[in-house]
């Protein structure tokens, strides 16, 4: 036990330590998110266009990993699997309107999935404080999966970057806030 608590102290003066740091930190994200929601086209280009070379980046890195596998089944299933990173990345990145499209599409349902999710979760939570902040969660999530739903593949252009750009300015927010405290 004393040693969580020596430890806990050491992590809280390494925080205060870093207070400075994550005050920038935090308003470097709220300028950048401000910036993506400002030009949410840009900023959809530029998640596809990052999204894309992470797949290809680790796709080129799992199918070097591949070789090594030993057996016929696990081999070729890291095989296909790194190739179609690679595929997926290429395309991203050769073809970033038509990435746009399908990434949010894809965005659209994981906030289903994580609605879903979250509604399940606050209602076998129910008897207990916050589930209804879950629930809301889960509402948000929905709404947002709906509003994806009924505007794509038009507003494809756009929500990447707005989604991220909220992202960054609710993050750096939170760094702004934690910083602000531990000065305190």
């Amino acid at each position: 036990m004393s040693a969580t608590l020596h430890a806990d102290r050491a992590f809280d003066r390494q925080l205060k330590g870093a207070s400075a740091r994550l005050t920038w930190l935090g308003v470097a994200m709220v300028v950048l998110g401000v910036a993506a929601i400002g030009f949410p086209m840009v900023s959809t280009l530029a998640v596809t266009l990052l999204v894309g070379w992470s797949l290809l980046l680790f796709g080129v890195l799992s199918l070097a990993f591949s070789f090594s596998i030993v057996g016929a089944g696990p081999f070729f299933g890291a095989l296909l699997f790194s190739l179609a990173s690679i595929a997926v990345g290429v395309f991203l990145l050769f073809n970033p309107a038509a990435g746009a499209v399908s990434l949010t599409l894809l965005a659209g349902l994981i906030f289903v999935l994580q609605g879903a999710f979250e509604t399940f979760f606050a209602f076998e939570t129910r008897p207990n404080s916050g589930w209804v902040a879950m629930l809301i969660s889960a509402i948000a999530s929905i709404v947002l999966a709906v509003v994806i739903f009924s505007g794509w593949p038009q507003i494809s252009g756009i929500v990447l970057g707005i989604l991220f750009g909220v992202n960054f300015i609710s993050s750096g927010l939170g760094y702004i806030f934690v910083s602000r405290a531990l000065k305190s």
